[in-house]
């Protein structure tokens, strides 16, 4: 069986550019120069950002599993918490 191999930046960009497309921003409207006045970032930096963040950030949020006996177990016992903040005001901590 071969190893995964990680996307190339090309793949990349388009995977960020079809993913932007589909929640209705066009990348197009973003400047090709910086514009010190109004700091809007620019295509390029946008493409650079967002490649850095989906080649780290996804797998390592995929990864992450509750603590358990079966991956069963651990979805029942450890629900996600929608206010988390409140959870641990009354409880003392969140996810216990």
């Amino acid at each position: 069986m071969s190893e995964l191999q990680p996307p190339t930046q090309e793949q990349l960009d388009a995977y960020i550019r079809t993913r932007l497309a589909l929640a209705g921003f066009d990348l197009t409207l973003l400047p090709e120069q910086a514009d010190p006045e109004t700091g809007v970032p620019t295509r390029s930096q946008v493409l650079a950002s967002l490649r850095s963040f989906v080649a780290s950030t996804p797998g390592t949020i995929a990864g992450w599993s509750p603590a358990g006996r079966t991956p069963e177990y651990a979805q029942q016992a450890s629900p996600p918490l929608l206010y988390p903040s409140i959870t641990e005001a009354w409880t003392g901590k969140a996810g216990e």
